[in-house]
């Protein structure tokens, strides 16, 4: 077992000083005392219990250490029975061994200045016990077993937080001095504990109902049965030392305590000269308060009566400013509601007159949309218009049927792929015929037919119309991004990478929320133009022939936007770039702004995006087509003045042109891998058919997803589904 703590390691002089002290102790003709104090000591080496136990050890003294136990584990209190004298004072014991009681043959037990805060039970069986000092510690309570000390002469609790006595310390009879906080104990009183050892001691006899005999009485047989102990034991002069300085230290603490008496006297006297002084002094004082409180009563008084006066004064003041304030209020009340009044009536008549003014621009729109005029009647190209109608109708029809054929397709070549080859054949041919119907009877039935010429002019409404068109397309542009994302995202889950995973699902997520709001507004642009039309069907005159032939014919021969805006001022060639780059909706944006093609050429992607084109790729492809342009210009400069002379006249459209493909590509990072095409997550066949909202992804086919009540990517709820039809 080590000598020394591994906590806090000894000093040089320490560790020297404990080597010299236990081998003084174990040479020959040594005295009975082992003294290890000051060795700056964590714990009691194993030495110093192996030196107690064989050379028997009477007086141990370990004093101004730091120990915290007295006994470490690997060692027993039995080695120690031989001890008499046990100094421990100055340390950190904070318990003692609860076998202290097996020490039998101790008779002076110094614990002074440790953090103790109880005492074993065992401490009753120190038979032999004469002094017991645990000053400054932080002992509650002594225990009841003290009362076995018998041979107790001296007994120092002082410097603790005790306040009782236990009742039983009235059978220690040998007890002569006792020393505590006479100020602090609530049991016996202070008035009893500061009368002294014989007071406290005849006071404990009385409650335990039991004559007091003074210690002198007991003293001597303890010493003589002792003493006899003591002839057997061959107690040795440096006990008998100890003792006396003991008892030494003993009678100087009696001296101190009558001097301490003599001053407290002196001091209680000091307090009642004191004392009487303060009442003096407190006489004095009282009737100085007494004077005091009288001319402050006068001059209280007095001022009352001044506040009284000033205070009827301030009233009259008050309700005299009171009055005013509420004239001025009903003053104030009066001009504001004539001013509101005024302003009310001035508001009616700007409401009366805009609304006046929108109601009759209304009335003039609808007067102009639903009149047909006799000019336009005479100038009816009938077989025309019915022929441009017989085609419409038949686009749209041919676009149903294509539909309803993949549909029925797909779904034999699921169910059916070997046997259904002749069905085809048989519907193909069907669609054959019916796309080669005599197209003179389709006309002579249109030219009939109000219903039909109606649902031409309605499909072209919404073919012609640039809001619905610009939904499409934008649409259109979402729904290839998604499916981009979607594989995108499927093939870096094959290959292991989740760096840009949320990047790409930010990106998904806020192309599904952006398609969402698109389709609300194609349906309610939809509803705007099927409003319209409703409108336009309701005013028609009754009796007019040919109504919805000269509405179709009328929006067939409609100008183009980009013509009006050339007239203007427009440049031709900035035109042509925007309808070649199939930005026809930003010409009125250019027309407004006064652009030119040399300005252009000179402006950046953040100044369109000043101008309203928010579309990257459709910035850097209008730049780089305009410098393409003045490059030109500059090497050729007669082909820049041809064109600038040159104005082509805009041909009358027989039938409606086709939308041109959207000039914006998407913004989704295009696929590295050969096969680009991908497939259902599903049933692992077909090629994924719809959109799913709000997440986006674009995963299954048409069949599948009818099944599918949550994503099967992400395990979001599915809220909508969006058709697809690939090119």
């Amino acid at each position: 077992m080590p000598l020394f703590s591994r906590k806090k390691k000894p000093s040089d002089d320490a560790r020297k000083r404990l080597e010299y002290q236990l081998c003084l102790a174990k040479e020959a003709g040594a005295d009975d005392t082992l003294d290890i104090s000051r060795c700056e000591l964590s714990e009691v080496p194993y030495g110093a219990f192996a030196t107690c136990k064989v050379l028997q050890k009477k007086v141990v003294i370990i004093h101004t250490n730091n120990l915290t136990s007295l006994i470490p584990k690997s060692c027993s209190l039995l080695s120690l029975i031989t001890v008499k004298v046990l100094d421990l004072h100055d340390n950190q014991l904070t318990s003692l061994p609860a076998d202290i009681g097996q020490l039998t043959a101790l008779q002076v037990l110094n614990l002074e200045r440790n953090l103790l805060k109880s005492l074993p039970q065992s401490i009753g069986d120190l038979a032999q016990l004469q002094l017991l000092n645990v000053k400054g510690n932080k002992l509650k309570e002594l225990p009841g077993t003290v009362s076995g000390l018998r041979s107790l002469r001296s007994l120092d609790v002082s410097g603790n937080v005790l306040q009782e006595l236990p009742r039983v310390l009235a059978h220690v009879r040998t007890l002569q001095t006792l020393t505590l906080d006479a100020s602090s104990m609530t049991y016996p009183s202070p008035e009893i504990c500061s009368a002294g050892t014989e007071a406290i001691q005849q006071f404990l006899c009385k409650e335990c109902g039991i004559a007091y005999y003074p210690p002198s009485q007991y003293l001597l047989p303890e010493q003589e049965s002792n003493g006899g102990g003591s002839s057997v034991d061959g107690v040795d002069r440096t006990v008998q030392k100890y003792l006396q300085e003991a008892s030494e230290w003993q009678n100087k603490f009696l001296d101190y305590e009558k001097r301490k008496e003599e001053k407290m006297q002196e001091k209680l006297e000091f307090e009642r000269r004191l004392d009487m002084g303060q009442r003096e002094h407190a006489l004095l004082v009282q009737q100085l308060h007494s004077q005091k409180d009288e001319m402050l009563q006068t001059v209280r008084e007095e001022q009352q009566r001044l506040e009284e006066g000033l205070t009827k004064h301030q009233r009259y003041l008050e309700g005299e400013r009171l009055k005013l304030l509420q004239q001025l209020k009903l003053t104030e009340q009066g001009i504001a509601s004539r001013i509101h009044r005024l302003l009310e009536d001035n508001q009616r008549q700007k409401q009366s007159s805009g609304i006046l003014k929108s109601l009759e621009n209304e009335r003039i729109r609808m007067e102009q949309l639903m009149a047909i005029t006799q000019e336009e009647t005479e100038q009816l190209r009938r077989r025309e218009v019915a022929s441009a109608m017989q085609q419409m109708l038949a686009e749209t029809y041919k676009n149903k049927l294509l539909q309803v054929t993949y549909e029925s397709r797909r779904q034999d070549l699921v169910s059916q792929a070997c046997s259904s080859l002749a069905e085809m054949d048989q519907k193909f041919q069907q669609i054959l015929a019916w796309q080669q119907l005599d197209q003179n009877k389709a006309v002579s039935k249109i030219l009939q037919q109000i219903e039909m010429q109606k649902a031409a002019f309605e499909a072209l409404q919404v073919k012609k119309d640039l809001m619905h068109r610009q939904i499409r397309n934008q649409i259109k542009l979402i729904e290839t991004e998604l499916l981009q994302l979607t594989q995108l995202e499927l093939k870096r889950q094959e290959l292991d990478t989740e760096t840009l995973q949320e990047v790409v699902a930010e990106q998904r997520q806020a192309l599904g929320c952006l398609l969402e709001q698109l389709l609300k507004e194609k349906k309610q642009r939809e509803e705007e133009l099927q409003q319209i039309l409703l409108e336009m069907e309701a005013k028609s005159e009754t009796k007019q022939e040919n109504y919805w032939l000269i509405q179709y014919q009328r929006l067939l021969n409609q100008k183009p936007l980009s013509l009006k805006l050339q007239e203007q001022g427009l440049e031709q060639q900035l035109v042509s770039l925007l309808l070649e780059l199939c930005a026809e909706q930003y010409v009125p944006v250019f027309a407004h702004h006064r652009v030119s093609l040399e300005a252009l050429g000179t402006m950046t992607a953040s100044d369109l995006e000043k101008l309203g084109v928010v579309e990257a790729g459709l910035q850097h492809a209008i730049l780089k087509r305009a410098q393409e342009i003045l490059a030109v210009a500059k090497t050729i400069p007669e082909l820049q003045r041809g064109v600038d002379t040159e104005v082509p006249a805009a041909p009358e459209p027989s039938a409606p042109l086709e939308e041109p493909p959207s000039p914006e590509g998407p913004t989704a990072p295009p696929l590295q891998w050969e096969e680009r095409k991908s497939e259902c997550v599903v049933c692992m066949e077909q090629e994924p058919q719809m959109i799913f909202l709000p997440c986006g992804h674009v995963c299954c086919c048409q069949s599948c997803c009818e099944r599918l009540l949550s994503c099967p990517l992400c395990r979001q709820d599915i809220a909508q589904r969006v058709r697809i039809f690939h090119s």
